[in-house]
């Protein structure tokens, strides 16, 4: 099923979307804090999608594909290559990607964001589906030409509005096996399959939970397939991660 953090009129709600169906069961609470079904329903078409949740953090995998490291002439590493992006970071589907004057070269990066359903500390792989709430697509927009010259990528990584995600979380999709597509003007600039991943997702959460606490909320975005590329000014991109849906966002000017 879809769970999607929309506005309607005044209010922000958390709400389901059954397959198939185009209208929003409201939820009282969070998918995270006492979840139940008010009653309510609303058409899916008088809502706006919002990001689907606001983590305290995303823990982002880079060189994870081997064809991506090798399109910048490296291998992928021995161990999973991880950095973080802040929670403002965050934007959501149809919000606009600003470019920053700071940088001339603005990258989109086509990723199957893991969002976590419960606190998760110390878990095997072969335990680490339990602690997943679902997936949404995520574009890790990136500075690139900061991203060489910084030896930290926080400035080239982390700016605000550098990871829109959405358009909802899925709860049924199978992360081994899922195709991940980015388009640029309605043209495919990136297409892989999740199963070409260097380290999947179970792999990676054991990885990060033996150091780092992962929190109801928080997202793993799982790395980018070749074929990352420049944004520009008036641009739309979109992300689509099989069985999950489309995001997409306008690139407007600094």
């Amino acid at each position: 099923m879809r769970l999607l953090r929309f506005r309607h009129g005044d209010r922000i709600a958390h709400g389901i979307v059954p397959t198939g169906e185009d209208v929003i069961r409201v939820l009282s609470g969070t998918f995270f804090l006492d979840p139940a079904p008010t009653g309510e329903e609303l058409p899916l078409d008088d809502v706006l999608p919002l990001a689907p949740v606001l983590p305290s953090k995303l823990v982002c995998v880079g060189k994870n594909f081997a064809n991506h490291a090798a399109e910048f002439g490296m291998s992928v590493p021995e161990e999973p290559l991880l950095f973080l992006k802040p929670s403002t970071a965050v934007i959501g589907p149809g919000d606009a990607i600003r470019l920053l004057p700071i940088s001339q070269r603005v990258d989109y990066e086509g990723e199957l964001a893991v969002v976590i359903g419960r606190i998760a500390r110390d878990v095997a792989a072969e335990d680490a589906f339990q602690v997943i709430l679902g997936y949404t697509c995520a574009n890790d927009v990136t500075l690139r030409d900061l991203q060489k010259t910084d030896d930290q990528w926080a400035r080239a990584k982390g700016f605000d509005g550098s990871c829109p995600l959405g358009p909802w979380i899925e709860t049924e999709v199978d992360p081994n096996d899922a195709f991940v597509e980015t388009r640029l003007n309605g043209d495919t600039v990136q297409r892989a399959t999740t199963a070409d991943l260097a380290f999947g997702v179970a792999t990676l959460i054991e990885y990060v939970t033996t150091f780092m606490t992962l929190l109801p909320g928080d997202v793993l975005l799982t790395g980018t397939p070749e074929g990352v590329g420049k944004l520009s000014a008036g641009d739309e991109v979109e992300v689509e991660v099989e069985g999950v849906g489309v995001l997409r966002n306008q690139v407007i000017g600094p």
